[in-house]
């Protein structure tokens, strides 16, 4: 399969359906930098650690980097994507499909962004290729549910371990630091939480990035005829897109989700938002490693609930971390059918 940059832009001119799907992807991929990357920064802001502009920038850069060097060590969250759900042996069909799919993940998570709710962008994906595939294959044969249950996998373990391990992280640090004085503590954290903040900049482009990159490597291989492209590497190029349209995005900002996420849910200090932040970075890195695709929201927002239970449960705003709840919930089904029904609208017209 011919995957150079100069038989993409050759295709890509030539073919509308694939320059839509082309485009549509590389929307959804500004979408998750804009809408998505800012958890990764929320507490850095919150804790005055680091001003907006330069928290964004720095996670931008960060984001950019994630993309690139870990999918070129480690791309197994790109090949789990990319071998998710199965849209049949007809490529142009294929391509249709997944253009629906990526169309609903923008009107889901652009709609919830305007709410200032944290969007889980990676189940927006995964809902949104599976409603797609289901309306393509007339059923669920085309969900390859091998590598779907490492979605569930996901789920439980960025609930459970990003939980736990800021737990521990925090109680940690507060052991080690508790006769130290504060004002010597907090210009510590203060470096150490811009440091966190992008290793979790760089983790959300690991993780994220490479379940884009899985998407739009897809449609290349859609272009060239291919139904699956399990087996073939992913070119730096495709890479690099990726990776600057993240960036992007990310330096959009988010200043309704930092809220949410850094400052409505608990009221952190800066060892506490640093341990939120070391939490959340150590299980996106072993993720990624095991090639499970987790959502980083729901990674940074259950290390940040550990961080506030290790001090007291009352210190979390549970009204916030309901309504998260409930969007997370309805993720899967709102998403889902919104890709099934726009499938099916799709490739009627086309």
């Amino acid at each position: 399969m011919d995957v150079s940059l100069s038989y993409f832009i050759a295709e890509a001119t030539s073919s509308p359906i694939l320059l839509v799907s082309v485009l549509l992807t590389l929307s959804v991929i500004f979408v998750n930098g804009w809408t998505d990357a800012p958890n990764a920064i929320a507490t850095c802001i919150t804790t005055r650690c680091l001003s907006a502009r330069k928290a964004i920038v720095m996670s931008a850069v960060f984001n950019f980097l994630g993309v690139l060097i870990m999918t070129h060590i480690n791309a197994s969250v790109a090949s789990t994507i990319s071998n998710m759900v199965d849209f049949g042996s007809d490529t142009n069909t294929a391509l249709v499909a997944l253009s629906a799919s990526l169309f609903s993940i923008v009107v889901y998570s652009t709609g919830a962004s305007w709410l200032g709710i944290p969007t889980s962008e990676s189940h927006s994906l995964i809902a949104g290729l599976t409603g797609a595939a289901i309306a393509t294959n007339g059923g669920l044969s085309g969900v390859n549910f091998s590598e779907w249950v490492k979605v569930i996998y996901g789920l439980f373990a960025s609930l459970i371990l990003g939980f736990v391990i800021g737990y521990l992280i925090c109680k940690l640090i507060a052991l080690v630091f508790f006769h130290v004085e504060r004002r010597k503590a907090n210009t510590v954290f203060t470096y150490a939480q811009i440091g966190g903040a992008a290793a979790m900049s760089f983790m959300h482009g690991a993780q994220d990035g490479q379940k884009f990159i899985g998407v739009l490597f897809l449609a290349v291989a859609f272009s060239n005829g291919q139904s699956s492209v399990e087996g073939m590497l992913i070119p730096v190029w495709l890479m690099v897109l990726c990776s600057i349209v993240m960036g992007v995005g990310t330096s959009v900002g988010g200043e309704k989700i930092i809220k949410s996420v850094g400052m409505d849910m608990v009221k952190l200090e800066k060892y506490q938002g640093t341990s939120a932040d070391i939490a959340a970075s150590l299980c996106l890195l072993l993720s990624s490693l095991f090639g499970i695709p987790v959502s980083t929201t729901h990674t940074k927002t259950s290390a940040i609930m550990g961080v506030g239970a290790s001090r007291r449960l009352s210190a979390i705003n549970f009204s916030v971390v309901k309504d998260m709840m409930l969007t997370w919930v309805f993720t899967f089904p709102g998403c889902g059918l919104i890709s099934f029904i726009m499938a099916k609208l799709f490739m009627f017209i086309f």
